[in-house]
């Protein structure tokens, strides 16, 4: 009687198949990884819009609490100022919420103080991390052309100077 298999071409067959899965298992493999890095990337690149986004909503609040202050132009003391402006008869409203760092994830905000702290002029991320984006910025996002990190991305107002009169230095 002559076994059913007697060991001839079907073992290295079998180990060819086994090499073809492997190298297949291995592209793969590379292949998820890549588009891995590209989701990541393309996540933190959605951050910094959302940063850029509330960061202006943040400057935009700050110059409205400034220019409608009833009597002297003043900066607000707090960020929940901006959220409820109590110095009026009816509180006004300059931001919806103190929204949180798209970065950190947490209203963690680190705020710019006014010369003389008068109040808060702006506020920045306390994120050390390097963006991504850098460069292409919208005209008063300039300044962010040659930040290193998050927390470089500053966003506070500052009144306009009468001609004639220097700004003050500080």
């Amino acid at each position: 009687m002559t076994p059913a298999y007697a060991g001839g071409t079907g073992g290295s067959q079998k180990g060819f198949t086994f090499l073809g899965l492997m190298i297949v298992v291995a592209v793969m493999g590379a292949a998820l990884a890549g588009m891995g890095t590209y989701f990541s990337h393309e996540a933190q690149r959605e951050k910094e819009r959302e940063l850029l986004f509330v960061g202006q909503q943040f400057r935009d609040a700050i110059e409205s609490y400034y220019r409608r202050s009833p009597g002297a132009p003043a900066y607000p003391k707090t960020l929940a100022d901006l959220v409820d402006d109590k110095r009026f008869p009816m509180p006004q409203h300059h931001l919806r919420r103190v929204y949180a760092d798209p970065i950190t994830g947490q209203a963690d905000w680190v705020a710019i103080e006014a010369p003389g702290g008068a109040g808060i002029m702006g506020v920045h991320s306390p994120s050390r991390a390097a963006p991504i984006k850098r460069g292409n910025f919208d005209a008063k996002e300039t300044v962010f052309e040659d930040a290193r990190r998050y927390s470089d991305w500053q966003f506070f107002y500052t009144p306009p100077q009468p001609p004639g009169n220097p700004a003050p230095k500080g």
